[in-house]
């Protein structure tokens, strides 16, 4: 039971983990100053999102999202929101496609030659199906929480460790549910794909909880430390890099490789959750699937990596608003059912 919560939970942490979250663009879009309550109630009402697809999940042993959708949305909602997820996850996919071009420019290679690189390797990922990227989130997603918190800290303590969580003054705090509107569509999306694989409902409380104390507690520092260089990240497009400016070139090479490696589990993640939605309609393996998929992105990724997130991320978070109340209050509304 331990061993398979974990797995799902690296699976959450990895769809959640991408680029714009690892390189600070995303959390200082959303947080900033007077933020430290915002994400406290981010990583409650993530938890609570996770814990409520999951139990949909399990229960009805989906293998992908419609049927999610439908006990949320109700049939009516679930044709526009299916519309928005595949739109979404697609865009995303693209997003991340882009910044693995964008990322590899860092060591001299060209836009489009990092692009084909990601292409292949996720293409060669889905030659494993469910178990691939499983697997593969089990063994980089610990990898990148390990590299991202070390750097984090040893920031913090070379400044003194001077991380201030006073929860006066919390006018940002209404942050906390456009964030966490933003990531909901992608795990609907993936979490319902494994609805026919969870065994028990102690891997659900293992997964929610892990998660989102995980990914709450990594924001709070990551929030802490773009605040003491915060006159420097208009001069960055990727923040993180305001935060390495002190650091050897090593530092940023490794940086590097670890966005990398944080847009390729998101990519992998938006890939399944659309492979999985079209797989009765599509009688092909996941990997052709995959590679069709990734064909029709290719061109789109000439759009450019900063302009994509900057555009598409917001507007997502207060679409997905919707979605968000219904995840959180399902539980209400089902126990109020069963009792009448």
């Amino acid at each position: 039971m331990i061993r398979a919560g974990l797995k799902w939970m690296f699976l959450i942490i990895g769809t959640m983990i991408g680029a714009g979250y690892a390189s600070g663009r995303e959390l200082w879009e959303f947080f900033g100053t007077e933020s430290s309550l915002a994400i406290v109630i981010f990583a409650v009402l993530f938890s609570i999102c996770v814990s409520v697809i999951l139990s949909i999940s399990y229960n009805q042993k989906t293998v992908h999202y419609l049927p999610v959708l439908q006990l949320l949305m109700g049939k009516k909602l679930t044709r526009l929101y299916d519309y928005m997820i595949i739109l979404y996850l697609f865009s995303v996919t693209v997003i991340m496609l882009a910044g693995g071009g964008a990322t590899l420019e860092v060591i001299q290679l060209p836009y489009w030659v990092g692009i084909i690189i990601i292409s292949l390797l996720l293409i060669v990922l889905f030659f494993w199906d469910t178990k691939g990227i499983t697997s593969m989130n089990s063994l980089v997603v610990p990898i990148l929480i390990v590299f991202l918190v070390g750097i984090l800290l040893s920031f913090q303590f070379l400044d003194g460790f001077s991380i201030n969580l006073s929860f006066s003054n919390q006018s940002n705090w209404p942050a906390a549910f456009t964030f966490t509107a933003l990531n909901i569509l992608p795990l609907v999306a993936v979490l319902a794909g494994i609805g026919s694989e969870i065994k028990t409902k102690g891997e659900i409380w293992i997964a929610s909880i892990g998660s989102g104390a995980i990914l709450g507690g990594i924001s709070i520092l990551y929030n802490e430390s773009l605040l003491k260089v915060a006159h420097d990240i208009m001069f960055y497009e990727i923040p993180l890099f305001a935060i390495l400016k002190h650091y050897p070139y090593f530092m940023v090479l490794v940086m590097s490789v670890l966005l990398w490696v944080a847009i390729y589990t998101t990519a992998a993640s938006g890939l399944f959750g659309l492979t999985s939605r079209f797989r009765k309609f599509v009688s092909l393996p996941t990997w052709a699937t995959a590679s069709l998929l990734i064909l029709l992105m290719i061109p789109l990724t000439q759009i450019g990596f900063s302009t994509l997130i900057a555009v598409l991320y917001p507007l997502y978070g207060v679409l997905n608003l919707y979605i968000l109340a219904s995840i959180l209050l399902y539980p209400i509304a089902k126990n109020f059912k069963d009792e009448v």
